[in-house]
């Protein structure tokens, strides 16, 4: 799960709602900064669904004694996350060959730099997938390609911008992830800058250059979870009683 800690409670966001969230803002996202308009709905499939890999795993939150708080998706346990992003990724290919191509690349982008066997060989299983659908894609725009899979690093960098950060929160606060830009967005910027967001009041996020058709709203669900719920009767049965909420977010311009 996403999570954010308070002090009184961790707000706990499904990655598959997260996942949907950032398919719901980018397919808003201006076309005409792209080199075609070629695959978009594809594209935005991907989005929607990158993240159901986390949909079995984020059925029951489990505790990090180490941490003191739930497992997130940042520090689960490797072997099963790894074992679920395949499980997710085939998922997604038995519908979408493109969208699976593209949440292939995401997936192995998190472990670009690793060493860990577990980490080569789920790269190297993920470099044979990737080969075989290049092979029944045809003609496949290779730009097109990158710039569809850096607007999924956006859509996900997005999603979680408005999850791990406290609404309206100013820009020197922000999450450390977010404070210097999304990454890879240069191409969609007009200066050829990192695009930056920033929260305009507790329901309103702005950008320095407005990379979407119109304004448009989004709906985040989440639970908050009391921590003094969970030390009575432990994190899986304190979320299950907590009550879903949602947070609207308006993009404007």
């Amino acid at each position: 799960m996403i999570i954010r800690e308070t002090e009184e409670s961790f707000l706990m966001v499904k990655q598959h709602d997260h996942a949907y969230v950032s398919g719901e803002t980018i397919k808003h996202f201006n076309r005409n900064l792209l080199k075609s308009e070629d695959l978009f709905d594809d594209f935005v499939y991907a989005a929607h669904q990158h993240d159901r890999s986390w949909i079995g795993l984020d059925d029951t939150p489990i505790w990090n004694d180490v941490k003191q708080i739930p497992f997130t998706f940042s520090d689960y346990p490797l072997l099963p996350k790894l074992a679920f992003y395949k499980i997710g990724v085939d998922e997604v290919e038995e519908v979408n060959l493109y969208a699976a191509l593209l949440c292939s690349l995401h997936f192995c982008s998190f472990f670009a730099k690793s060493k860990d066997p577990n980490c080569l060989h789920f790269l190297q299983d993920e470099a044979i997938r990737q080969k075989n659908i290049r092979q029944h894609l045809q003609n496949l725009d290779e730009e097109l390609l990158t710039q569809h899979f850096q607007l999924l690093q956006l859509s996900d960098n997005l999603s979680l911008y408005f999850c791990l950060n406290e609404p309206g929160v100013v820009k020197e606060t922000e999450h450390p992830w977010f404070r210097d830009g999304f990454k890879n967005t240069e191409s969609f910027h007009p200066d050829n800058q990192k695009l930056q967001a920033r929260w305009v009041n507790e329901h309103e996020v702005t950008f320095d250059a407005y990379p979407f058709e119109r304004d448009f709203r989004v709906n985040l669900p989440y639970k908050k979870v009391s921590k003094s719920a969970t030390e009575k009767v432990g994190i899986a049965e304190a979320y299950e009683r907590s009550e879903m909420e949602e947070r609207m977010i308006i993009l404007k311009q």
